[in-house]
C-alpha cells in the first residue's frame, strides 16, 4: 500500500514538473512570435518609409508578411497572460519602434488583421518562405488591398 502511495506522488509529480516545462516553453514560443512579429512590423515600416510601398513581389516583404500573419493570428482571442508575453516579444523585437505606449494599438490592429481573409498573403509567404516560386500576388488579389489597409493602419500609430 505504501508502494502505492510512494508511486503515486512521483508520478503526480512527474506530472506537475511536465505541465511547468510545457507552459514555460509555450510562454517562450509566444515571446519569441511576438519579437518575430516585432521585427517583421519594423523592416515593412522602413520599406513603406523608404520605398513609399510594399513591394508584394519581393521575398523577404513576403516572408515578413508571413511573420506579421502569424502574430495577428497568436493575439486574436488569447488570454491576458499571453498577450501580455506576446507584447514583451513584440517591443524587443521592433528595436524600439513599439514602445509601451504605442503596443495596445498595435496589438488591437494586429486582432483586426486576423479578421481579414489574408489567406492568398499567407499562401505567397509559406511559398516565399520555403523558396518556391509563387503565383504573385497584388492589390487586386482577394483580401491584399484590406490587409495592406490595415498595415498602413498600425504603421500609423508608429510614427
Amino acid at each position: 500500500m505504501r508502494l502505492l502511495k510512494y508511486l503515486t506522488a512521483a508520478v503526480i509529480s512527474l506530472s506537475l514538473l511536465s505541465s511547468c516545462s510545457v507552459l514555460k516553453n509555450a510562454a517562450a514560443n509566444v515571446l519569441t512570435t511576438g519579437s518575430n512579429t516585432g521585427s517583421a512590423i519594423t523592416a515593412l515600416y522602413r520599406v513603406l518609409q523608404t520605398a513609399g510601398n510594399i513591394d508584394l513581389s519581393n521575398v523577404t516583404n513576403l516572408i515578413n508578411l508571413g511573420k506579421i500573419l502569424t502574430g495577428a493570428n497568436t493575439v486574436s482571442n488569447a488570454s491576458t497572460s499571453i498577450l501580455d508575453q506576446f507584447t514583451r516579444g513584440l517591443i524587443s523585437g521592433s528595436t524600439g519602434l513599439i514602445t509601451n505606449s504605442n503596443a495596445s494599438g498595435v496589438i488591437s490592429g494586429l486582432q483586426t488583421l486576423a479578421n481579414l481573409d489574408t489567406s492568398a498573403i499567407a499562401r505567397a509567404a509559406a511559398s516565399a518562405a520555403a523558396g518556391t516560386v509563387t503565383t504573385p500576388i497584388t492589390n487586386s488579389t482577394p483580401g491584399v488591398a484590406a490587409t495592406l489597409s490595415q498595415l498602413n493602419s498600425i504603421f500609423n500609430l508608429l510614427k
